[in-house]
């Protein structure tokens, strides 16, 4: 499976984030909460690496400085393709110049890093839902412009493998 650089959110970003989910799936939407293993949390994926060695990963992530905290400001949803849809937050030159430096720390060849983190490829996001239907897309719609514009807070860091959900937080925040 996949292994994620994640950016993780304050607990107040986290709690309206988790509540949104709930939200849905209480429509019949499914999101994060109710996905593959169960354990995800609401984060913003810098790199996702489709093979790797844990340790590995974690020395490159561990050698960069501290970039500490960052704010990000949601106000619109993006739809992606097979229903996934997320919260899209304002693309600022300190949040691509992180993912850029992530995935340069990183030194992933092309058949690594999962085509759509590549630099100048790279669309952030906090997914919403995960396999929205069409007729389910006024229901997310509806859900998140009640919580946008949402102003939230990245302030800790983890390596997270999306088949097991097991998370590997990180010292300081690349």
């Amino acid at each position: 499976m996949a292994l994620a650089v994640c950016l993780l959110f304050d607990r107040p970003t986290e709690r309206v984030l988790r509540r949104l989910w709930q939200r849905l799936e209480d429509q019949g939407v499914p999101t994060l909460a109710s996905h593959t293993h169960r354990r995800h949390v609401p984060h913003l994926s810098l790199a996702v690496l489709r093979s790797w060695d844990l340790g590995t990963v974690r020395a490159a992530m561990e050698a960069l400085p501290d970039a500490g905290p960052t704010t990000v400001r949601f106000d619109a949803v993006a739809a992606f393709r097979r229903g996934r849809m997320s919260l899209v937050p304002a693309v600022t030159s300190v949040l691509t110049a992180r993912q850029e430096r992530v995935v340069e720390a990183l030194g992933a060849s092309d058949d690594v890093l999962h085509k759509h983190y590549a630099p100048g490829v790279w669309t952030p996001h906090v997914t919403v839902a995960t396999r929205a239907r069409l007729d389910q897309t006024p229901l997310v719609l509806e859900a998140v412009y009640e919580i946008v514009p949402l102003t939230g807070t990245l302030t800790h860091a983890a390596l997270i493998d999306a088949g097991t959900g097991a998370a590997y937080p990180l010292r300081h925040v690349p």
